[in-house]
């Protein structure tokens, strides 16, 4: 007989329903021991950030040297800027809509973006990290591009290895631990008396980030068919395959051969699209970051944090870069996320917390969106390239 397995999303899912539930009647002693693994796996984690992001956008960087030559740059704009647009997207319609959904719940919920909290844990210990956020991001660029330059395999076996290693780390320690950390947090705002309006909120942003990725995907696939000059709502029609099959998989790789076939059917040249598509789910992740983006957004206003338009613009542009990191590692968006989450906009352990219960919580949605997009940017590659006269092959 099979093993039965319970999804991340189960997981989360009972994690939180189970922290709101005893948070009603579990003692204080025993509340206290959850509270001290959260202590523990938060600095475990702010520990692991900097070398996830060295372990996962130094190959990635690396890798996309590989490519051919002009193809691969043309694709790569191409995503970067659709995921920069979703970003810059929801940001704005957050900005708009947010306020009226989360003000009132705000001033009810009060979340200590200070991270402090109701119970205090048995003890804690320390474990600094090798470097902070801002030299791990640096020396991943300066490594990763430096690697697809030269011929030398040396240092990016060795970044293979590392990649392997952290990999390893988040899905064998950081994601089976996250549903228990979830669990601590939600119990410990449950006893706060928080936890109401958190989940009042949660709610709303569910509903329209789902809305935002819909919007998103006929924007993308309007674009599309004003280059190619083909009808937006078939090409996005032909892709429905691929956006049922990701909602099932939540996975971008799974996915490949669906977004593959339906790519094809929207008349896309073969070798077009068997180098775009296999690409842009690693590179392109616009769903992912209309994700990553409301969720800060809506937490911070939570929270009572200052949301600056140009501060979060250098979020954003940061983002689409380090989002490159995350395919194939489960949990991956949002881990590679996390250290610019705090370096940049301030997340302290609660609000990463919240920030990966949610995200996880409409992961099938992001994946869905991160597919069906990669169909639109095949559509735009394959009109630039028929007009400059010839065919690229794959490499």
């Amino acid at each position: 007989m099979k093993k039965f397995r319970v999804s991340l999303l189960g997981q989360v899912l009972i994690a939180i329903a189970a922290g709101i539930l005893l948070g009603q009647f579990l003692p204080v002693a025993v509340a206290r021991v959850f509270v001290t693994f959260n202590s523990l796996f938060g600095n475990f984690l702010n520990f692991a950030i900097p070398l996830i992001i060295i372990g996962l956008i130094i190959p990635a960087i690396a890798d996309l040297g590989k490519g051919a030559g002009r193809l691969l740059l043309i694709t790569a704009l191409i995503a970067y800027g659709s995921t920069v647009f979703s970003g810059f997207f929801t940001y704005f319609t957050g900005e708009a809509i947010f306020p009226r959904l989360i003000a009132g719940s705000a001033q009810a919920t009060a979340i200590d973006s200070s991270g402090a909290t109701t119970l205090k844990p048995f003890f804690t210990v320390e474990m600094p990290a090798p470097f902070d956020i801002m030299t791990a991001l640096l020396l991943s660029f300066c490594i990763g591009l430096g690697l697809s330059a030269i011929q030398g395999n040396t240092l990016r076996m060795a970044a293979s290895d590392l990649r392997d290693i952290i990999s390893l780390l988040i899905e064998k320690v950081i994601i089976p631990l996250l549903p228990l950390h979830i669990f601590g947090i939600f119990l410990n705002m449950t006893l706060s008396g928080q936890v109401a309006s958190i989940i009042s909120v949660f709610v709303k942003i569910i509903v329209v980030i789902f809305v935002l990725h819909i919007l998103l995907l006929l924007i993308q696939f309007s674009l599309a068919g004003l280059v190619a000059r083909k009808n937006p709502l078939r090409l996005l029609k032909n892709m429905l395959p691929a956006y049922a099959t990701a909602l099932g998989t939540q996975s971008s790789a799974a996915t490949i051969p669906v977004t593959l076939a339906q790519t094809l059917k929207n008349g896309v040249s073969k070798n077009i699209a068997t180098f775009v598509i296999p690409l842009c789910a690693t590179i392109h992740l616009s769903g992912s970051t209309m994700k990553i983006t409301a969720c800060a957004m809506a937490i911070m206003m939570m929270a009572g944090m200052p949301i600056h338009t140009l501060d979060f613009s250098g979020f954003i542009l940061m983002l689409g870069i380090t989002m490159v990191a995350a395919p194939g590692v489960p949990g991956g968006a949002i881990m590679a996320a996390l250290g610019i989450l705090e370096s940049m906009l301030g997340f302290d352990e609660t609000a990463q917390a919240l920030m990966i219960a949610l995200y996880i919580a409409m992961d099938s949605f992001g994946t869905a969106c991160n597919v069906t997009g990669d169909g639109a940017i095949a559509v735009v590659v394959d009109r630039i390239n028929g007009k400059s006269g010839h065919l690229m092959q794959r490499p």
